[in-house]
């Protein structure tokens, strides 16, 4: 068995350990809080840009006219252009491999040349050490604000547009609740379009509906991206948040086994010094 002072030594170790993963957890759940309110506020006008986006579609039966255009026009897919979004910083658990392995699972899934834009140092780091090819890194702060994310869906929609890649899908961890990141993969561009209902042809439109959909199909990608950046960090502060209590937990359990083993040699130590006494005066006795 350890020395007393060895396992006072590493209780000290374990308890600063403790306070560390502690106030680690506390400064999460603070950031979590933070970023589960702006997904909550910023679903509903995604889900209506979404609704208006696809309610305007379906009102042409005009397919040429569609067609021109470009972020709704569909080409054969040669280049795929793939954004992950990623955090910045480790200690959250499994989320990080997941991503990881999402990402991996999707290139061999996929034949089509692949080419990456970041968000975050962990997908960028990641993807640097392989032989993927890494087309452009962005960072966003822990308040990520729309006219941050601007620039990543411009020049999405400009090398779509310019056709440099024929398919863009996002990559990225959906906040479900504060236990549960759901890893989704889903296509971009171009938009794709849902199924025509009955009520789609009753609505008369001004501007023109080319117009229309031309003013609205940009604010959907730009929304579609901040919404996922939105997502991913809620995501993150919750997996992080999650990962330092049980961090906290388990170095209190340990603090708790190496006290009881301190308390045992201490004893062994006092049992021993008493028999040590006794034994001393039994011999003087005889």
């Amino acid at each position: 068995m350890p020395s007393t002072k060895d396992l006072r030594d590493r209780i000290r170790s374990v308890s600063n350990t403790a306070k560390v993963t502690g106030a680690m957890q506390m400064i999460a759940a603070s950031k979590m809080t933070r970023a589960q309110n702006m997904v909550t506020n910023s679903r509903p006008y995604f889900e209506t840009i979404h609704k208006m986006l696809t309610k305007v579609t379906n009102s042409s039966n005009n397919e040429e006219m569609l067609s021109g255009i470009k972020l709704l026009s569909s080409r054969e897919v040669r280049k795929t252009l793939v954004l992950f979004i990623t955090p910045d910083r480790g200690l959250a658990g499994a989320l990080i491999g997941n991503l990881t392995k999402a990402i991996n699972e999707f290139i061999s899934q996929n034949k089509s040349e692949i080419s990456f834009i970041t968000i975050g140092k962990k997908g960028a780091r990641y993807l640097s050490r392989s032989t993927q090819n890494l087309f452009g890194n962005f960072t966003v702060s822990d308040r990520p604000t729309f006219e941050e994310t601007i620039a990543i869906s411009n020049s999405v929609i400009e090398n779509y547009e310019n056709e440099n890649f024929d398919r863009v899908v996002l990559i990225y961890a959906k906040f479900i609740n504060t236990a549960v990141q759901e890893i989704q993969s889903h296509q971009i561009l171009p938009i794709e379009r849902e199924e025509k209902d009955d009520n789609s042809k009753d609505y008369i439109f001004e501007p023109e509906l080319i117009s229309l959909l031309k003013s609205i199909a940009p604010k959907y990608v730009e929304n579609q991206v901040f919404h996922s950046v939105l997502e991913a960090f809620a995501s993150e502060h919750s997996a992080r948040m999650v990962a330092m209590q049980n961090a906290t937990d388990n170095a209190n359990e340990l603090v708790e086994g190496l006290t009881l083993d301190l308390n045992k040699a201490r004893q062994e130590s006092i049992t021993g010094e008493l028999l040590d006494i006794v034994g001393g005066v039994a011999a003087l006795e005889k």
